[in-house]
């Protein structure tokens, strides 16, 4: 391994439910995201990204482990991670990183309806900070953005005035100014709240909110006027908030303008600090929104609204300007991709696959090895212990595959040809072999994470005492 001064910096940023489609650079007119535009010239755009368990804790905990969501146990929200698996924070702190964790964590056991309480919003040191033991500044989660807190180590709630994720940026450029002077690398996580909902005009800067006050956001063509059967609570709408579709997207859109102007900020200050040449920088979100889409509304399924979602690498001299990628990356390839590019070493157990080269074409010529598909799953209700919601699918360049367990229906849409997936090719005489093709593959890859397709209280009943997982081992 390179001496600690010739190691990479990292600084790793993450929106919450900000979808690949609504970003400029992938072709949405109504964003105004020229920072984050300019970041996908800048370095890589993975365009095939998706989020392997769209829903805000199954995605972190794939995303410090390198693994699959029916093996962290990680199946709905307001879980707290079991922390026997070796994570993204052990290694960098094992190989002298200094670290830093600004935000939200949503990976402490939560009692629904109350995250505000301390026992509930601090996450202590120790284990459960899954080796994040440098600087601390995070809490569970919450979802008002201003005037908000957070802790360091202690319960004590630390109240940033204004803006949620302005501040937090503030506090991530002054991580960035004293961590630069040292003589050890650093690693900065960045999870940024928005623009998750609510989107009130109460959660919205005025100065955001007026780009989108005359813009029109018309229903998607998508859009069904009836739930989703498979939608669990989270996901079906009244009428009353149908309605609020359109203005529920212009505070979608003016969060989303306002955290682009911080990853501005962000990047200023690392070229100001004169890091940016020897700095990763990666820009992705955890899980996308639906708005209508499918007759749907937040996140957990399959669809494309849902699952796919911006990844962006910078690193000068090592990734070349806009380059695009189009492998299907993964939540658990992030893990090891990006300890490879750091030339720090990969645990074992990682389930995720090595995709430096998609990152970084120049180092070598030869063919590599890529995943055929990207395999999701959806282990169960939102945020409850609930059944009849469970699902698994592949995510080919072009195709997306999934089957619902409760009554083993499957779809399969040309995304491609197709990109609002609104023609279901299951029963299409011409896509038989496809279909084949797909149906054994999704059997290899659940054969291989030992993936037995369990109803969501399998996990509740086997795995979890007091919302706290036990122990991989008691798996079959």
């Amino acid at each position: 391994m390179p001496s600690l001064k010739q190691q990479p910096n990292l600084v790793y940023v993450f929106a919450d439910q900000l979808r690949y489609q609504s970003c400029g650079y992938a072709g949405d007119a109504s964003a105004i995201t020229p920072n984050i535009d300019r970041l996908s010239r800048e370095g890589a755009n993975f365009c095939n990204a998706v989020s392997g368990s769209p829903m805000c804790a199954p995605y972190r905990a794939s995303l410090f482990t390198g693994k699959y969501a029916s093996s962290t146990g990680m199946a709905i929200n307001e879980l707290r991670m079991n922390p026997n698996h070796d994570c993204f924070g052990h290694v960098l702190h094992r190989n002298g990183y200094q670290t830093s964790y600004i935000g939200k964590w949503h990976l402490w056991a939560n009692q629904l309806g109350k995250h505000d309480a301390p026992k509930n919003s601090y996450i202590p040191p120790g284990q459960h900070r899954l080796g994040f033991d440098g600087e601390w500044s995070a809490y569970n989660f919450h979802h008002r953005y201003f005037d908000a807190y957070y802790h360091k180590d202690s319960p004590e709630k630390i109240v940033l005035p204004g803006y949620e994720p302005d501040r937090q940026t503030d506090l991530a450029m002054d991580y960035l100014q004293r961590a630069s002077i040292t003589d050890a690398p650093f690693a900065l996580f960045l999870s940024i709240g928005t623009p998750h909902d609510p989107w009130t005009r109460d959660n919205v800067p005025d100065v955001d909110y007026e780009r989108f006050r005359d813009t029109d956001f018309p229903l998607p063509p998508n859009y069904r006027d009836e739930n989703d059967p498979y939608g669990d609570t989270w996901a079906i709408m009244s009428a009353a908030e149908r309605a609020q579709l359109p203005e529920w997207m212009r505070g979608y859109y003016a969060m989303t303008t306002n955290l682009d102007r911080n990853i501005g900020r962000l990047l200023h200050a690392i070229d100001e600090l004169g890091v940016r040449d020897n700095t990763i920088f990666v820009f992705t979100s955890d899980h996308g929104e639906m708005f209508g889409a499918q007759g749907r509304r937040a996140k957990n399924i399959f669809y494309e609204e849902a699952v796919r979602v911006p990844f962006l690498i910078r690193w000068p001299r090592h990734i070349p300007e806009a380059h695009v990628s189009d492998v299907c990356l993964n939540t658990p390839d992030i893990m090891p991709t990006l300890l490879s590019m750091m030339n720090l070493p990969i645990p074992e157990d990682v389930e995720g696959t090595d995709l430096r080269h998609a990152a970084v074409p120049c180092e070598t010529s030869q063919p590599f090895d890529e995943p055929a598909a990207a395999f999701m799953q959806g282990m169960g209700c939102t945020a409850k212990w609930e059944d009849g919601y469970e699902w698994r699918a592949l995510r080919t360049k072009q195709h997306t595959y999934a089957v619902h367990r409760p009554d083993g229906s499957e779809k399969l849409f040309d995304n491609v040809a197709d990109p609002f997936q609104t023609r279901n090719l299951i029963d299409d005489s011409a896509s038989a072999a496809l279909r084949e093709e797909l149906r054994a593959m999704l059997k290899g890859r659940m054969d291989a994470l030992n993936d037995t397709f369990e109803a969501c209280t399998w996990y509740r009943d086997n795995w979890t005492a007091d919302r706290i997982i036990l122990r991989t081992a008691t798996l079959p």
